[in-house]
């Protein structure tokens, strides 16, 4: 499984000068750093699988000694190994350019940590399920029916928002991390078992 992990990297070995160009650039600008590491673990990934598509890797790697769990597995480990690194890089990348002006917790690295959990766990079943070119316009499509709805939503719900606003912050940081960190590895679990049974099933 090691070398589908480092894979990812390999087939994307000349992006990586232009992540650090990125990286540097949102730092000079003062981009906050949960959201520069987010962008970065999410695009590594996001285009792994665009090279998988468009090289029709997954004809290859079905034929080499790995099983479809490993193939699927290797994807979901390799997510939370390239985001420690990223996070890793980013803050010594931050240490050299702002130096202690701006800080970067063990609290911001656990909720950049539990947001790249989360979106991979939503948006990988879709990658494994369906082809590039229909997450594509399906993304559009739900990004324009958010902008059209989205003012709804939250008159509609914006007592049960209130409420659960209130209910988070009377936890305790121990109840509030605990609480996140059940929720999301059931998700990140939850998701990991969708996704070797979507593959399991596909044909190439």
């Amino acid at each position: 499984m090691f070398n589908l992990i480092k894979k990812d990297a390999l087939v994307q070995k000349s992006l990586i000068p232009l992540y650090l160009a990125i990286a540097l650039v949102y730092l000079f600008l003062g981009t906050p750093l949960s959201f520069l590491i987010f962008l970065l673990s999410i695009t590594l990934m996001m285009n792994a699988f665009y090279y998988e598509e468009k090289g029709n890797s997954h004809v290859l790697f079905n034929s080499l000694p790995y099983t479809r769990k490993e193939i699927v597995s290797s994807k979901y480990v390799g997510t939370l190994f390239y985001t420690a690194v990223i996070i890793g890089v980013v803050y010594i990348s931050n240490l050299i350019v702002n130096g202690k002006d701006v800080p970067f917790s063990w609290k911001d690295m656990l909720f950049t940590f539990g947001m790249t959990m989360t979106l991979t766990a939503l948006i990988f079943p879709f990658f494994y399920k369906f082809k590039q070119q229909f997450l594509l316009i399906a993304s559009f499509f739900l990004i324009g029916l958010f902008m059209f709805t989205y003012k709804i939503i939250l008159y509609v719900f914006r007592d049960a928002f209130a409420n659960l606003v209130q209910w988070i912050a009377e936890l305790t940081d121990l109840q509030l991390y605990g609480s996140a960190t059940i929720i999301i590895l059931l998700l990140y679990s939850g998701s990991w078992l969708l996704s070797i049974r979507i593959y399991n099933r596909k044909v190439f």
